[in-house]
């Protein structure tokens, strides 16, 4: 069965949002792309308190300086589509009220006709913490949990009634409701991460870094719901953050997806071989412009499709 393949929605700051977002679904959709991505940074720290990923040193990518909000620019999606999946890698949980979150998500979904997959993560920039978060980084486990347990009560029956440490909902109506059982994808890398992601997502959310090691990271799911007991798949999609390049790039030390069209596909096979059913390519970061981004977009889905992916 063939691999599903995704693509991440423009964002960053070379697009013109009201034109290109809409463009780009339209014509992904078109080429065959089953799902459409967007991902969540809220700020540019200058200096930053910590490096890339927490990183210390590592220097956050220009392409970060402005990146429009997800959940707006896939409603733009939405409307300009029918059939693609609509989804979040990820947002991050700890920037968002709850109940808020729970009802955007649920009447995005309402509206698209049950296409969200509400992908949630907790982060990791201390500087958008300062600025947007609705709990100390001390506690970004329990908010998501939270969250989660708010998204079932919102998007469950009515009366809807919780009681948390952020969110407290009396007996109520609460709507829209989804149009069908959102999925929830996690990221996950340790232990603790992998036993929420088993006991309370449909789904797991890897970035593609090589192949072997998302193979033995799936493995390692796979065995973690094994031993929990559960009975239902686990859902995967893995992001690849593409560097696009019109040129090959040469070197052992090449990393995944990053390449041209043909070093691409060529990772999407690798990839594709782990047993992973869905994988979604960002190639928005070093494209100039929209039309750049369809070019290579549809480029990148021929060969794959044409290679056996």
């Amino acid at each position: 069965m063939p691999v599903a393949l995704g693509l991440g929605l423009p964002q960053m700051k070379q697009f013109d949002m009201g034109r290109d977002v809409a463009e780009v679904a339209r014509a992904a959709e078109a080429v065959g792309y089953e799902s459409l991505w967007v991902f969540e940074r809220v700020l540019f720290p200058e200096p930053a308190t910590q490096g890339l990923y927490g990183i210390p040193g590592l220097a956050w990518p220009d392409h970060y300086r402005s990146v429009a909000d997800p959940l707006i620019t896939l409603t733009l999606a939405a409307a300009a589509t029918g059939r693609a999946r609509l989804g979040t890698s990820v947002l991050v949980a700890p920037l968002h009220v709850p109940f808020q979150l729970a009802r955007s998500l649920a009447t995005l979904d309402a509206a698209s006709g049950g296409r969200v997959i509400a992908g949630l993560g907790t982060g990791w920039s201390l500087d958008e913490y300062a600025a947007a978060a609705v709990a100390p980084f001390e506690k970004r486990g329990a908010v998501l949990d939270e969250l989660l347990d708010v998204c079932a009560a919102v998007w469950g029956p009515d009366p809807v009634s919780y009681q948390g440490n952020l969110t407290t909902i009396a007996s109520a109506e609460v709507g829209p409701k989804p149009a069908r059982p959102i999925p929830v994808y996690l990221p996950a890398s340790g232990p603790r991460a992998t036993r929420r992601l088993v006991d309370r997502a449909d789904g797991w959310m890897p970035v593609a870094m090589g192949a072997a090691q998302l193979s033995e990271q799936w493995q390692r799911v796979q065995d973690v719901a094994d031993e929990r007991g559960r009975t239902r798949p686990v859902g995967v999609c893995a992001r690849a953050n593409a560097r696009y390049s019109a040129t090959p790039v040469d070197g052992r030390e090449r990393q995944p997806f990053h390449g041209d069209v043909a070093q691409i596909v060529e990772d999407l096979v690798a990839h594709a071989a782990t047993g992973v059913p869905e994988i979604m390519l960002d190639l928005q970061g070093t494209v100039r412009d929209a039309s750049e981004l369809v070019d290579v977009a549809t480029a990148v889905y021929e060969g794959a499709r044409e290679a056996g992916v």
